[in-house]
């Protein structure tokens, strides 16, 4: 009996290791090719701009794997249609976890901060396309780390370009603003950062809901009545188009200063906004192919060996193939100090990096144990002839928070 007992303990025992060994991705030791999940919106109410950073996800790893791979060795992505559904994204992330991967690419906010403590328990790097300012701080989010600017700090750009832009008009005192937000906790993410900010400088903001509908009047009426001479506008590009329409029915054009915040500024926006896309602004952290930068190059070979274009694919497949490839340039620096491509050893990897340079794609990107907020700058585009003309010679850079 006692015989049974001991056997059955180390039974135990060997289970408890066996897992053990798996957080962090331990079975990416080795040289074989290395498993990153990811999860996409493909088919839920954000694919139109989930589609084509899913393409440049899974688009990056397939010309890194033609090249050779990350050090010879291959990335297998282990990848899944999510639908913006958040216990979906749970259950595909236990998947993957189990199947053995070393990091993670998520999508959403409410998927991204549903998984925080578990990444974190779990020791998986992960990067989103959620930009919330929260997921930059390690001691809140230590496995997360944020390739785009934060919507605080985007926020914050936006008010730092409001203010030289009022004052080149050669007004005095400081403007109103009002924030036009999506009704959601991405919506709502920016917005105490911002108002913080504007009474720290003198300027006077308001918060207003975007509810679903298809006219916004009533909400442009408050702004109005309010008084705002700038608009700040933080949603997707379907709610935005339909605002700015609304704006140039009214005849408000020469009223308002709109500034869109990053998913309200794409190639999206300018077809469903048409001619009243014209005159507004972004921020937008990173570069369209509208305005070509060096980093644009591989892209564009690889989506012409796929008889496509990156004109025709637009900024978010930029976006997702950025965001793979600072993945992959982390677990590349772990191979060549001869680690094991484990979720710790890529963490530690990240926070090393000191003005990484994509090539033009996003502002140097720099991690440190104390802040996961790598990009704190973006440039300021405009609307013009149905294009985004980048309107800054130097990247905006996030002072607060």
């Amino acid at each position: 009996m006692r015989r049974k007992v001991f056997l059955l303990m180390v039974l135990a025992f060997a289970v408890v290791l066996a897992a053990g060994c798996q957080r962090g991705g331990e079975a990416g030791g080795g040289e074989g090719p290395i498993k990153i999940g990811a999860i996409f919106d493909l088919t839920g109410p954000t694919s139109d701009v989930g589609t084509p950073y899913a393409d440049g996800i899974k688009g990056y790893v397939e010309w890194v794997n033609s090249k050779g791979g990350i050090e010879g060795r291959q990335i297998e992505l282990l990848s899944s249609d999510y639908g913006y559904k958040v216990d979906v994204a749970e259950q595909l992330y236990s998947q993957f976890v189990q199947q053995g991967i070393v990091a993670f690419q998520g999508w959403g906010t409410g998927d991204t901060e549903a998984l925080r403590s578990r990444i974190a328990a779990d020791q998986i790097p992960f990067m989103s396309a959620s930009y919330s300012h929260v997921l930059g701080n390690p001691k809140e989010a230590p496995y997360n780390f944020l390739v785009g600017t934060s919507y605080s700090h985007q926020a914050v750009i936006a008010l730092r370009w409001i203010m030289d832009d009022w004052k080149a008009k050669g007004m005095d005192g400081m403007p109103k603003v009002a924030i036009l937000h999506h009704d959601s906790p991405f919506g709502r993410s920016p917005v105490n950062d911002a108002i913080e900010f504007g009474k720290q400088n003198g300027i006077e903001i308001t918060a207003i809901p975007l509810p679903k509908a298809t006219d916004y009047t009533a909400e442009l009426t408050q702004v109005q009545d309010f008084g705002a001479q700038y608009i700040i506008m933080h949603t997707v590009s379907s709610q935005a188009a339909i605002v700015a329409k609304n704006i140039r029915d009214q005849g408000l054009k020469d009223k308002f200063t709109v500034i869109n915040l990053n998913w309200a500024s794409d190639e999206l926006f300018i077809q469903l906004a048409g001619d009243a896309a014209e005159g507004v602004y972004m921020v937008q952290p990173f570069t369209p192919p509208s305005s070509p930068v060096p980093g644009h190059e591989p892209m564009k070979e690889y989506l012409q060996g796929k008889g496509s274009s990156l004109d025709e694919k637009g900024l978010h497949f930029a976006q997702g193939w950025v965001t793979m490839e600072i993945m992959a340039e982390a677990i590349r620096k772990v191979i060549k100090e001869g680690k094991p491509v484990t979720g710790p050893n890529i963490k530690a990897a990240l926070e090393t990096f000191k003005d990484f340079d994509t090539q033009g794609l996003t502002y140097p990107i720099t991690f440190t144990p104390e802040s996961h907020w790598g990009n704190k700058g973006t440039h300021i585009y405009v609307v013009e002839n149905g294009q985004m003309k980048r309107i800054t010679q130097d990247y905006i850079l996030a002072t607060y928070p």
